[in-house]
C-alpha cells in the first residue's frame, strides 16, 4: 500500500496541474481581443491588447486562474452602465493594477499591485463604466495616474 502512495499523489499534482492550466487557458478563448489605449496628461500612448470581459460570466471569471500576462496585455471589464464596482482578487495569482475609467474614459482611480488571492472588497470610489486589468506595477513603470484618459470604443 505504500508504495503507491508517492506515485499516487505525483498523479493526483499533475491531473490538479493540469485541470488548473486547462481552467486558466480557457479564460481566453471565447473572449474578443481588442486594442486599448491609455494616453497619460503629458502626452505618452501606451498599448495594450485587452480580453473585453463584457458579460456577467466573462466579468465573474476575469483573470481567475491566470498565471501569466504578457506585460503588453489587460482584461477590460465592460459593465455596460455607469455606477460604483467592487472588484476582488480571489483566485487570481497575478499581482494586477486596476485602472477605474468613468463613461468618458477617464481614469479615476489606480488600485496598484494588488494581493492574489484576495477576497477583500476593492471599491472603485466614484461610479465607473469600465476596469481595466494590466500586471501589477504596470501603472507605476509607464507613468499612467489617475486623470489620464483610455481610448476604446466603449468611451466613443
Amino acid at each position: 500500500m505504500r508504495r503507491y502512495l508517492l506515485p499516487g499523489c505525483f498523479v493526483l499534482l499533475l491531473v490538479l496541474g493540469l485541470h488548473t492550466m486547462t481552467i486558466a487557458s480557457g479564460v481566453y478563448g471565447s473572449l474578443a481581443v481588442e486594442p486599448v489605449e491609455v494616453v497619460t496628461t503629458d502626452g505618452a500612448r501606451h498599448a495594450f491588447s485587452a480580453y473585453l470581459a463584457d458579460t456577467p460570466e466573462a466579468r465573474t471569471r476575469g483573470l481567475m486562474y491566470v498565471t501569466r500576462l504578457e506585460p503588453d496585455h489587460g482584461m477590460l471589464f465592460d459593465f455596460r452602465m455607469t455606477g460604483p464596482v467592487h472588484m476582488w482578487m480571489k483566485n487570481t495569482p497575478l499581482s494586477l493594477d486596476m485602472l477605474f475609467i468613468d463613461e468618458q474614459g477617464i481614469i479615476t482611480r489606480i488600485e496598484p499591485r494588488t494581493r492574489p488571492f484576495s477576497t477583500a472588497l476593492i471599491a472603485s470610489g466614484t461610479d465607473v463604466r469600465a476596469v481595466l486589468e494590466t500586471n501589477g506595477g504596470t501603472a507605476e513603470k509607464l507613468g499612467i495616474t489617475a486623470g489620464d484618459r483610455v481610448v476604446h470604443r466603449l468611451f466613443e
